[in-house]
């Protein structure tokens, strides 16, 4: 498999967010509600490492001390405890720019983005945040392509791999190739490898299955929604 990232450290959420930066629109990310995959990356990275678990489809925090050390999956966990219990399709979009805005600026900190202060209309200031390390995102376009499309079985995949693979796919990511129609034989070939893809990214513990499933659909979900309001 192909292993062009210089730093195998980034989070789940991180790498969706670069995944989703589209090189040909410079400033601007893929518009599949990214606020939505991100999130719903920094959900399943927090349920890959356990910390936090299913109880009848509500969202529960394994314990009231654990830390990440990463501030967007930190901030994630803070605001989960001090809520009210919500299931996994309303965290995916609940304060889902909280997160998105922190792993953003993650990514800026890492040198993978810049921020570009700009004027609209020569008057009011704004900034704008484009790719700075166009190696990187290609690479993991293509590492990303490969675990959807590539020869290796499911099973012999990385959990994280899995997962991104499986979350991107449901947000239809412009920056992997989906496009809004397809043949019904290339769909259905798709979505076969996809869900194959997703079990392996829940495969870590009882219950992570159904965890990624949920976060998936939720992200499905919300793609559908923003294709319709944009008119198809």
């Amino acid at each position: 498999m192909p292993n062009g990232l210089p730093d195998g450290s980034l989070s789940l959420p991180t790498r969706l967010c670069l995944l989703a930066w589209d090189p040909a629109r410079p400033g601007a990310a893929d518009a599949a509600r990214l606020h939505h995959l991100v999130r719903a990356g920094a959900l399943t990275e927090l349920a890959q490492r356990g910390l936090l678990t299913d109880d009848e489809g509500i969202v529960t925090p394994a314990d009231l001390d654990s830390r990440t050390g990463d501030s967007a999956l930190d901030g994630l966990l803070d605001l989960v405890r001090e809520s009210m219990p919500h299931r996994w399709r309303t965290w995916v979009r609940r304060y889902a720019r909280v997160t998105f805005d922190a792993v953003r600026e993650q990514l800026v900190a890492e040198g993978y983005l810049r921020a570009e202060k700009k004027r609209v209309l020569g008057v009011f200031p704004s900034v704008e945040y484009v790719l700075a390390r166009a190696s990187a995102a290609r690479a993991l376009r293509e590492e990303t392509r490969y675990v959807l499309e590539g020869p290796v079985p499911a099973g012999e995949v990385s959990e994280r791999d899995a997962a991104v693979a499986a979350l991107a796919a449901a947000a239809r990511l412009r920056t992997l190739g989906f496009r809004a129609f397809e043949s019904a034989v290339t769909g259905a070939r798709r979505d076969g490898r996809v869900a194959e893809l997703a079990g392996r990214g829940g495969a870590a513990a009882p219950g992570l299955r159904r965890i990624v499933d949920e976060v998936r659909g939720a992200v499905s979900a919300e793609t559908a929604r923003a294709v319709a309001s944009a008119g198809g």
